[in-house]
């Protein structure tokens, strides 16, 4: 009953917590909600390739250990890994278990158990490589990770060392693979599972570092933490841990100190995060540069391939308009995110390995021009016809024709759509971030992990983006007036 009251004070504000809520009342409140991203990969939790409906995973195997110890079901509650804490703090879920590394920040932000695995970082060069032995070889390399990971910080400690920062665990594997990164530094777990049994890649000297991963919970569930310390506790004596563990290849010596007082993590009590906000604004104007580049760049090749495929369609053959209306058609048809990893990933298999700057301004330039086409399009059927007509009569060539009268009567009809469209492509841009692009949203996301500062640097971000676009808004407008001008 209480649990129910806490979630309808909080608002039930998605189709899957209202389930979740469903689930506890007929199990009479006995069910143990835990937050996760099955999106993140193995071994962690994520779908079982031969049942997809189905997740599997050691910490899938952990959380029905936990609530069995405490007389509950375990249910799994998909959200963002890098929204987990906010998530947990909104109260969508009763624990956040996802290979949370204790931090200071994290821990001044929730309740953090004691830790239920201690891992290392392993770093994974190509099998060929003979350059990088050991972490001390990586001064002058490129080195892909996650964000927001103990790797990434040690990386970023590391002077030399260009950081490539990824959102899944699988895409760095395949990067360095091609060549576009010269190694990767994850959690032993993931090397264990993804790189480990890879022929082409191979091991770079013994694992380095040490963290623990622990369960997350809100401050004010303090009876909660202390059922599942004791459950965790339970589960280390009897050996179930160690079976989970061993079942998945993850169990080592170090796991034995797991419950000893030395691995604790310190009070939290005594973090304080008091940097100002506005020391955080350099890392967003790069990324803000980053954002403009990609967006004037692409939005110049959407204008021009838009603009030859709205003459192509208008004035051309039968094949050739037909051909122009299934390239608008699939590329209006198929989501942006899926037209990257295309692009990034998918045509290395086929020999064409681009750099991530050059697949994001193909990407997008070639999504964008789908839209700009029928804007064009548009504009020039606004025109009547009888222009074309007597220009024609008056022995202008058709080309002639659409520089002369046809083309700059579009541009005052387009221009209004083709500035909201370049407005459009600057915020969409942020999903570039897929293929290691560190863009105006990637930076704040990473930020926002690292110092849980969601809001401030959220407000931050958004003044950032405002700036950008308020003045082609000022643009479009003074254009307008000076082409009805002329």
């Amino acid at each position: 009953m209480n649990t129910l009251l806490k979630y309808t004070q909080i608002g039930c504000s998605s189709i899957a917590l209202v389930l979740v809520l469903a689930t506890q009342a007929l199990a009479g409140g006995k069910v143990l909600v835990w937050g996760s991203d099955a999106e993140g990969g193995a071994p962690y939790v994520f779908s079982d390739p031969d049942h997809p409906e189905r997740l599997i995973g050691f910490e899938v195997e952990l959380a029905d250990a936990l609530a069995q110890e405490m007389g509950r079901t375990a249910r799994q509650f998909q959200t963002d890994w890098t929204s987990l804490i906010p998530a947990l703090k909104r109260g969508d879920f009763d624990i956040a278990m996802n290979g949370i590394e204790w931090t200071p920040v994290r821990a001044r932000e929730a309740a953090l158990s004691q830790p239920y695995y201690i891992f290392s970082q392993q770093l994974v060069v190509r099998a060929d490589e003979e350059r990088i032995h050991s972490f001390s070889d990586l001064h002058g390399m490129r080195v892909a990770t996650l964000q927001g990971t103990a790797a990434h910080d040690m990386l970023k400690a590391t002077p030399g060392v260009e950081t490539v920062i990824y959102s899944g665990q699988v895409e760095p594997y395949k990067d360095l693979k091609l060549g576009r990164v010269d190694a990767v530094l994850l959690d032993l777990p993931i090397a264990a599972f993804y790189a480990k049994p890879d022929a082409q890649l191979k091991y770079a000297g013994p694992p380095v570092g040490e963290g623990a991963y622990v369960i997350a919970l809100r401050r004010e569930d303090t009876v909660l933490l202390g059922e599942i310390n004791r459950a965790l506790d339970n589960l280390f004596r009897s050996g179930r841990l160690k079976e989970i563990y061993s079942h998945w290849e993850l169990w080592n010596e170090k796991q034995s100190g797991l419950m000893r007082p030395t691995v604790t993590p310190e009070a939290p009590s005594a973090v304080v995060n008091d940097r100002s906000i506005f020391q955080y604004l350099p890392i967003l104007l790069q990324g803000a540069g980053m954002t403009l580049a990609l967006s004037v760049v692409s939005m110049a090749m959407a204008i021009v391939l838009g603009l030859a495929l709205a003459l192509a369609r208008k004035g051309g053959g039968p094949i050739l308009k037909a051909l122009t209306i299934g390239y608008i058609e699939i590329i209006r048809g198929t989501p942006l995110l899926v037209q990257l990893y295309i692009i990034y990933y998918g045509l290395p298999n086929i020999g064409i390995n681009l750099s991530a700057f050059t697949a994001a301004v193909i990407g997008l330039g070639l999504n964008y021009s789908a839209y700009e086409a029928e804007i064009y399009r548009s504009g020039l059927n606004s025109i009547p016809k009888g222009q074309k007509e007597a220009a024609l009569s008056l022995g202008m060539t058709q080309v002639q024709v659409y520089r002369r009268i046809l083309l700059p009567q579009t541009v005052k009809v387009v221009l209004p759509p083709v500035t909201n469209d370049f407005i459009s492509l600057l915020k969409d841009s942020s999903l570039v971030s897929i293929i290691a692009i560190v863009e105006l949203t990637k930076s704040y996301n990473m930020l926002a992990v690292s110092s849980m500062r969601f809001l401030e640097l959220g407000l931050l971000t958004a003044a950032l983006y405002l700036i950008m676009s308020i003045p082609l808004s000022i643009l479009s407008v003074r254009l307008e007036k000076r082409f009805q001008t002329s």
